[in-house]
């Protein structure tokens, strides 16, 4: 069966995203809409406007167009915001990158998207200048000063007039992240102005911010989950965010008590921390009464801990960035059930699908998560067939994970078809990593694995066969891998194998050595 949201539908205006974020701006103008954490610089609503407008002049000036994508590759401060919603309303894409990545991820990116523009922050701007080298990047802004870019603050400095684009929200794109999807590389997800609108409404209904909240902005913009449900979601109705470039655990305490902190979207590892470390106990956070936790499965003996310390409401919601990207949350004004994702956004319906008929899961039955609503993307850059292979002509979302509903429509997401890794909430790809393993002189084969981890929710295993007659260590293979990728996509384990064991047609077997490292940990433990 199809489970609809047990919420009525909601109107989503046909406006271009940054209509729709400022459209009660004026009205909070004096007050602060991004606070930057570590040094207390402030931006006010109507700050930030202004800024986004001319950020939008000065770009229409430099001959930025409509479909024009511009990259941003830094932490989070209150200028990602000014960068992002400008680029909206001069009617660009914004693909947003990781800023832990190696100066050849970026490229791909570069490439791969074809930006025009790209900025940065200054510890980046070397890595971000040999990363354009080769690709239609024209230009490298800096928030800040450093040598071999241009400020940022030039760019917003522009006199000029807001260009006059004619935006179709149905079908413009306003945001392109990167994700690997069901399986293999990271893949353009194109997602529309109506898409990211559609989920503000959407997630609106069910979280019901006001602008009395203090939220603080921890979880990395350039994801999905902190592009929307934070730094757009906060804007909409008036709240103001505290902006952290990276987790600090004691940072985060100190800013949260320091500004009173009142919401918190987090992933597990934070919840954990908040539930177990000792450190918490120094500081008071008592104003932060709400904390939804997504982006990872949160256990419900880490959720009831941090509940039992904190007495806040903690409740888990689910997405992916294919669906812009929440699709299931436990509402405030409803039943939480600490185990579950909660239930359907209004617009938006699910079926669970045996994998084995394609047919509807029972009631409390395993199956793959089907979504369809209006959050859903337009499809991958570029990627036909990847994009058919997610989304069937029903307009179905093959999500790959694994789950069940309950009879009252909650959702419990416990495995993934997917064979992506989720460190810490975010995606690494082990076809990518396979592939750098594969690039060492004494690597004949290489499979990579998730293993549990109890602060990072998976880390990646590699089981590798060397070449006769060659010799490495684990060490060795580990730190080969590290230099060559993103911090969180490092290889943290390594055993040697004979063989790797595959179909025929080659496809690893993964579920073999899931169930191999399965029963390696019960003997062990």
């Amino acid at each position: 069966m199809s489970y609809r949201s047990p919420y009525a539908d909601v109107d989503i205006p046909e406006v271009p995203l940054p209509d729709f974020v400022f459209g009660r701006a004026q009205q909070f103008a004096d007050k602060p809409a991004l606070i930057d954490g570590p040094s207390g610089r402030t931006l006010t609503y109507g700050q930030l406007e202004a800024a986004v407008n001319r950020t939008a002049a000065g770009l229409a000036a430099r001959a930025f167009k409509k479909g024009d994508v511009f990259a941003i590759y830094s932490p989070n401060l209150p200028e990602y915001a000014v960068a992002f919603m400008g680029v909206a309303r001069a009617g660009g894409v914004n693909t947003t990158v990781n800023p832990l990545y190696t100066a050849g991820e970026l490229k791909k990116q570069l490439k791969d998207s074809n930006a025009k523009f790209l900025v940065t922050v200054p510890p980046f701007v070397k890595k971000a200048r040999e990363a354009a080298e080769g690709t239609n990047v024209r230009e490298i802004f800096v928030f800040g000063e450093a040598e071999g870019a241009t400020p940022f603050a030039a760019l917003a400095a522009s006199n000029g007039k807001i260009p006059a684009v004619e935006i179709n929200p149905r079908e413009d794109l306003v945001a392109l992240p990167y994700s690997s999807g069901t399986t293999g590389l990271p893949k353009g997800v194109m997602l529309t102005h109506h898409n990211l609108v559609s989920n503000l409404c959407q997630t609106h209904s069910v979280e019901q911010l006001q602008e009395t909240e203090v939220l603080i902005g921890i979880l990395p913009f350039y994801h999905i989950y902190g592009m929307v449900v934070i730094m757009s979601g906060a804007l909409r109705v008036g709240a103001t965010t505290v902006t952290m470039p990276r987790f600090d655990l004691e940072q985060f305490l100190e800013l949260s008590q320091k500004h009173g902190v009142t919401m918190a979207y987090l992933v597990p590892p934070i919840v954990l921390a908040l539930a177990k470390h000792p450190l918490v106990d120094d500081y008071d956070i008592s104003k932060m009464t709400d904390i939804l936790s997504g982006a990872a499965p949160l256990p419900a003996p880490v959720a009831q801990a941090c509940v039992d310390r904190h007495g806040v409401l903690l409740r888990q919601g689910y997405g992916l960035t294919e669906t812009s990207p929440v699709t299931h949350a436990n509402g405030r004004d409803r039943e939480v059930r600490l185990e579950s994702v909660g239930v359907a956004l209004p617009n938006t319906e699910y079926r669970v699908v045996d994998l084995g008929t394609n047919e509807d899961a029972a009631t409390d039955e395993l199956g793959e998560v089907w979504i369809r609503g209006p959050q859903v993307m337009k499809g991958y850059l570029n990627n036909p067939e990847a994009t058919a292979d997610m989304i069937d002509p029903n307009g179905w979302l093959h999500t790959g994970d694994i789950g069940r509903a309950d009879v009252d429509g909650y959702l419990y997401v416990v495995d993934r078809v997917k064979e992506l890794i989720k460190y810490k909430g975010l995606q690494v790809a082990p076809a990518e990593l396979e592939g750098v393993l594969q690039s060492h002189p004494a690597v004949a084969d290489v499979a990579v694995i998730p293993v549990p981890d109890v602060e990072a929710g998976e880390i990646p295993k590699a089981f590798v066969v060397t070449k006769p007659d060659a010799e490495s260590t684990e060490e060795e293979l580990m730190a080969h891998v590290a230099d060559r990728v993103a911090p969180h996509k490092k290889v943290r384990i390594v055993e040697f194998i004979d063989a790797i064991p595959k179909v025929p047609s080659g496809k690893i077997l993964r579920r073999e050595l899931r169930d191999r490292e399965r029963k390696n940990r019960d003997t062990a433990g």
